[in-house]
């Protein structure tokens, strides 16, 4: 085992078709047209020296040490920036060309700082290797006159030289080292797209700077690692690596944050993670990465991490740590008393979106076979359940239809209810380098988010709606399409029921259905929607990407049919460039649903009620399957405060604080007699619960996650877990306790086993993943590669469906005493409801949850930025700090939820949507106003919190 080295050709890969043949050194290579001569003779097996270029950003040519020479040309061209030509004879080791690099090298070495034996970049520095590589013996120039290298210069202060800059909590800055090849700032700009760093001054004064001349943390820089990644020497550098070492091997694995799903080496020095570096051959994130994957992995060994199971009899009681045999054999006995005292449909369970789908495979399996119910439900219900049911419906699948590569040929994309740029950062980073080579932009939120005006990105039409009003403004986008003769009649009549589309259209093309009446409802201008409208219909490839500010809404279901509409009509599915694609919230939410963590579905989406798929599982499992659908998470809460539901499993999921209206939920949870919390640390939900498993992280694990676009990526175990079993082996051992013959020795068993029971995952194995990398399900006889795309010849249902989409509009209204709409969503440094990323420095970006409240409407009630106010709704009440931004519209206010101690969702209503009960989050009336504190609520839940987690401490043995 040792660490996982990957090939830097020096320049990006040309895409170009046609082939170029050439000779470097005597050997030859054929390459595509456009190829750089850098990266041709490394496909030869010849490196070139370089110091500046590097595959991940363009060609620079600033370094002058990848100097070639070619029979029939003057001088010495760069091989960076030279592509290739037809016949060309390339010499990259000359007597003069080892002169020349030699001479540049002294330059280089003469202003840097010769400590290589305690730099932390010592044995991963490409100067110290370049110098070795060029055979550099002595340097003429000595370090008198001006430098860069010394604070002081014969007695006096050198004012070229630069403190180190500590600020960031997870890379240093020393200036003293820096070679200005400008590496970070290239990859700041062309794979990040933040524009955060430049080349200040000109000639010797020429150094890096964070924005203008500040700190990093005080600039741009939103900490990605690229420019960390991207840099030849120590000048940047990973805190961890200064204080551990350089790593001596790695592993690669999958990110455990949002729906992206990067590939990351985790570099490791023995049992220790030194580093994530992100993979280049990663298909999801292609060697990017963000500051939750690339740095915020230390929850793992935070002290507040639980690391024995715990039971206690009363949720007043303190804890008590007790061995995994005791604690499995109380729940196991707790779980029987309550089935035979109150009925088998008593109990039930809840998957996680942050474990693997081996994981979550067998927590419905323990559910319907160890339970005999369908009492099972999952997180991703409550984000993207009409994602399922409205895609489910129009195309007959229940995902996405492109890869995270289709960005790439996309003209036009539109962006519903999605923050891309703060809850999928990677992938919007290759949107952004999409639309900076002139792809067009259509936002549809109510929020300006940071992607509607960037570095060098400027949406074309910004909608700014209402709150609820979704599916009229997207609709009125398809009245437009219809009324103006824009839609694709000949996709229309090859693909979908040509019927079916001509009721739609008679339907969006009412008068009521017009921007002029919608824009009005919506406080959107109606030319606005005209103009995205055309252009969306007539630019080119079509691209819709949507978030949770789709789905978590009364209509989300009828939105996510009204988007899918709008695609067929536009005839913008089945090829590279366009598609419907929602951006899922969790690492694993499209796994968890894929598995079946829905009441109603079996894995795979297949109906509880169909005798041939019930066939399937009770043959292999060797029981009578339910075949009614279990109860969701409300109905679970409900029923509890009813009395007859009063047992839990909970798997890495915090329904107090994520869940709508937290008064309910803990009504619910206090209602029960048995709450089981399996997770890292003692969340929200373990305030209420009655034992506690503790859990592993991401990288303690073997298993799958499958990310936004269906790909399946392996999870690998790069370190024993701290806990002592990794959670797929924790609930076998409950199975087991509960009289269940189940026998896995290894996640790739539990996989197989899905394999066998799942068409879309028939060809799916661990062997086949590590000679595949990762695929797309479906993965079948039918596409033995997987599927990038959907959709090709033909929908999966068959015939396209159009749907009618009627506005109605949610039964939350503003009035005279709650005028204001709260909606609610993410920031970049933290995660979900913040478990894993609280307890890392990301906090010095975000350490509390605040109010975005318009000018206008602060004014209004005398508030000013930084102010406690009390956010108010028929719900209940909170208080936070205000923001005073005009990000928002008047009339909205914004806030995240991250935090417990503010616990945004109760201010949250219970109403949801009206197909799959995903609740609506986004659309909440409520009133702001001045606050000297907090609530009397919030008082209450943090005293009874923190008598909640209190463990008993063992006394010593006399």
């Amino acid at each position: 085992m040792g660490l996982i080295q990957e090939i830097d050709y020096g320049t990006p890969a040309s895409t170009s078709e046609k082939q170029v043949t050439l000779t470097v050194d005597g050997f030859t290579v054929t390459v595509p047209e456009g190829t750089s001569i850098m990266r041709a003779s490394m496909e030869a097996g010849i490196a070139i020296p370089k110091l500046c270029a590097t595959d991940m950003v363009d060609a620079f040519g600033s370094c002058r040490l990848c100097l070639v020479e070619i029979d029939g040309r003057n001088g010495t061209p760069s091989s960076c920036t030279t592509p290739v030509a037809p016949g060309m004879v390339v010499h990259t080791q000359t007597g003069r060309l080892k002169d020349i690099r030699r001479g540049v090298m002294e330059l280089y070495i003469s202003d840097h700082p010769l400590d290589c034996l305690t730099c932390a970049a010592n044995g991963d520095c490409e100067l110290q290797t370049q110098a070795g590589v060029v055979g550099l013996r002595d340097v003429r120039y000595g370090y008198e006159g001006d430098n860069h290298v010394f604070k002081k210069n014969d007695g006096a202060e050198n004012f070229k030289w630069m403190a180190k800059d500590e600020s960031n909590p997870y890379f240093t800055y020393d200036p003293s080292k820096c070679i200005v090849c400008s590496r970070c700032v290239r990859a700041c700009e062309e794979v990040q797209g933040t524009f955060a760093l430049t080349i200040e001054g000109r000639g010797f004064e020429s150094r890096v700077s964070p924005g203008m001349h500040q700190l990093f943390i005080d600039s741009e820089c939103v900490s990605c690692g690229a420019c960390v990644q991207a840099c030849p020497t120590a000048t940047l550098s990973e805190k961890s690596v200064i204080k551990i070492g350089q790593p001596e091997h790695s592993v690669v694995t999958t990110c455990a944050y949002c729906g992206v799903g990067c590939s990351f080496k985790a570099e490791m020095r023995g049992d220790e993670l030194v580093r994530m570096v992100p993979y280049k051959d990663g298909k999801a994130n292609r060697g990017h990465s963000c500051v939750k994957g690339r740095f915020a992995y230390g929850y793992s060994t935070h002290k507040e991490r639980i690391l024995n199971p715990m039971i206690r009899e009363k949720v007043t009681d303190p804890w008590r740590e007790v061995s995994w045999e005791e604690a499995l054999t109380h729940t196991a006995n707790e779980f029987r008393r309550i089935q035979y005292q109150y009925g088998r449909t008593s109990i039930g369970g809840i998957t996680s979106s942050r474990c693997t789908n081996e994981e979550t495979y067998l927590v419905q399996k323990l559910i319907r076979q160890g339970f005999r119910n369908n009492n099972v439900d999952t997180c991703a219900r409550v984000c993207h359940s009409p994602t399922g049911y409205g895609l489910g419906q129009t195309f007959g699948t229940s995902a996405g239809t492109q890869d995270f590569d289709s960005i790439e040929q996309t003209d036009v994309v539109m962006i519903i209810g999605a923050n891309p740029t703060d809850a999928h950062p990677v992938f919007a980073s290759r949107m952004k380098k999409r639309l900076r080579k002139g792809a067009k932009l259509i936002v549809l939120d109510p929020r300006r988010t940071d992607i509607v005006r960037s570095a060098h990105i400027e949406a074309q039409h910004h909608l700014p709606l209402k709150p609820g009003t979704n599916v009229a403004v997207v609709t009125a986008l398809a009245h437009v399409i219809v009324t103006e003769g824009l839609f694709d009649e000949a996709f229309i009549r090859e693909r979908c029921d040509w019927d079916e589309f001509q009721d739609w259209a008679s339907f969006v093309a009412l008068p009521e259905n017009s921007p002029e009446v919608v824009g009005q409802l919506a406080n959107v201008d109606p030319e606005e929607i005209r103009s995205a409208a055309r252009l969306f219909a007539a630019g080119g490839n079509g691209a819709i990407y949507y978030g949770l500010g789709v789905t978590e809404h009364s209509q989300g279901s009828t939105t996510v049919i009204a988007i899918a509409n709008l695609a067929m009509a536009t005839g913008n599915i089945g090829r590279p460039g366009v598609g419907v694609n929602p951006l899922r919230g969790q690492n694993n939410v499209q796994g968890s649903c894929d598995m079946g963590s829905f009441p109603h579905e079996l894995p795979g989406y297949r109906h509880v009620s169909g005798d041939a798929v019930r066939d399937i599982y009770e043959s292999l499992w060797g029981v009578k399957l339910d075949d009614e659908p279990g109860l969701r998470i409300p109905n679970m809460l409900d029923a509890a405060v009813d009395g007859s539901f009063k047992g839990l499993y909970v798997q890495g999921e915090d329904i107090l604080q994520s869940d709508p209206d937290t008064k309910h939920v803990a009504a619910g949870l206090a209602a029960m007699e048995c709450v089981v919390v399996h997770d890292l640390f003692l969340n929200e939900t373990a305030n209420y619960a009655h034992v506690f498993l503790p859990g592993s992280t991401f990288l303690e694990k073997d298993g799958t996650f499958t990310n936004a676009e269906r790909r399946i990526n392996r999870v690998r175990k790069v370190m024993a877990p701290r806990n002592g079993f990794a959670d797929w082996e924790v609930t076998q051992k409950l199975a087991q306790a509960m009289g269940l013959a189940w026998n896995y020795q290894h996640p790739s068993e539990i996989m197989d086993e899905i394999a066998k029971t799942t068409p879309s995952f028939a060809k799916v194995s661990y062997g086949y993943l590590e000679r595949m990398g990762s695929v797309q399900w479906p993965c079948n006889e039918q596409a033995p590669e997987g599927t990038p795309i959907m959709h090709i010849s033909g929908f999966v249902r068959g015939k396209g469906k159009f749907i009618r989409t009627e506005y109605v509009a949610t039964d939350e209204r503003t009035g005279p005493r709650f005028p204001l709409l709260l909606t609610t969503g993410r920031i970049l440094s933290q995660y979900n409801v913040g478990a894993q990323t609280r307890r890392t420095d990301n906090v010095m970006w975000h350490n509390e949850d605040r109010l975005e409240i318009h000018p206008h409407d602060a004014e209004n009630r005398g508030l000013r930025d930084g102010d406690w106010v009390r956010l108010t709704s028929r719900s209940g009440e909170t208080t936070l700090r205000a923001l005073i931004t005009d990000k928002v519209s008047p009339g909205v206010v914004y806030t995240t939820f991250h935090h417990p101690d503010t616990q945004a969702n109760v201010i949250t209503t219970d109403f949801s949507d009206w197909a799959t009960n995903c609740p609506e989050y986004k659309v909440t009336a409520v009133q702001v106003g001045a606050s000297n504190g907090p609530s009397g609520w919030q008082l209450d839940y943090d005293e009874q919190a923190r008598n909640s987690r209190r463990i008993a401490t063992l006394e010593a043995a006399e």
